[in-house]
């Protein structure tokens, strides 16, 4: 068996691949921009499928609407059985049309559900992952700008999310199943900065910049339809602590890796 896995050059992805090479599991990695060995698979373009189809059975997927439902029909006829889906949390909101993100990520599901391929969901909050962003102030200047050093998240460890992910392609139990999943705590911005000072060991302060500037380095980023429901966000969560969700411990028999730690495993990213 083949398990295709999308998104090559995503951290989640990459361990997604690397816990299915050391459990002895046939893998094939595939990107838009794929490099290395992985094959090149873009959902805007059919001419991509065939190859990166060929021969696999279960697919770890990014959540991607454009195009989707052309490669879940290429899915469908090549033989795939399950796949499993990166969504996001945003698409448990009570409206989730409501904000870019959420819209994005609900109609993949959609799709999905609707293919007749089996499915499971993986619903993460915020990535750990995103802080990354911090990372060249802080090597440069010991500095994080920020309009809402308050806000909170419980931020998710991409080991955690691709433990997950492991486990319900390996696993038909998870078949149909949605999972919500976070870190295991609600911290603020400024309780972050102060995790991943402690990590690098040295200070790092937090620079206030305004809501518009806060926008407008975002939407550089992202565009600015999600650039505007992120700061949307950070300012409803300006004190306000996340939800915490125990998607983790419930398919993994243990408690989701802390945000402390997951600063610790990327101290060289920030020093």
């Amino acid at each position: 068996m083949t398990i295709l896995v999308t998104g090559a050059r995503g951290r989640v992805s990459a361990a997604v691949l690397s816990e299915l090479t050391d459990r002895g599991v046939g893998v094939r990695a595939a990107g838009r921009q794929p490099g290395g060995e992985a094959v090149r698979l873009d959902l805007s373009e059919p001419g991509t499928f065939a190859g990166a189809l060929d021969g696999v059975r279960k697919v770890f997927l990014y959540a991607e609407p454009t195009g989707i439902g052309a490669f879940l029909d290429a899915a469908r006829a090549a033989g795939v059985e399950h796949i499993v889906l990166l969504s996001s949390l945003s698409a448990a909101e009570e409206d989730p049309e409501s904000n870019a993100i959420g819209a994005f990520h609900i109609a993949a599901e959609r799709a999905l559900t609707a293919s007749g391929v089996d499915w499971t969901i993986l619903r993460p909050g915020s990535f750990a992952t995103n802080t990354l962003q911090w990372a060249p102030s802080i090597r440069a200047e010991g500095v994080v700008e920020s309009a809402f050093p308050g806000t909170q998240n419980a931020p998710v460890h991409e080991r955690d999310i691709a433990a997950l992910a492991v486990l319900a392609l390996l696993d038909d139990a998870h078949r149909k199943a949605t999972y919500h999943l976070t870190g295991p705590e609600s911290l603020s911005e400024e309780q972050m900065v102060g995790l991943v000072a402690r990590a690098i060991g040295k200070p790092v302060r937090i620079e206030p910049i305004s809501r518009e500037e806060e926008f407008e380095r975002t939407a550089r980023l992202v565009g600015p339809a999600i650039a505007e429901t992120l700061t949307a966000y950070r300012a409803a969560y300006d004190g306000v602590p996340a939800a915490v969700h125990d998607g983790v411990a419930e398919v993994t028999g243990r408690p989701a890796v802390p945000f402390a730690q997951w600063a610790q495993d990327h101290a060289a990213d920030f020093r």
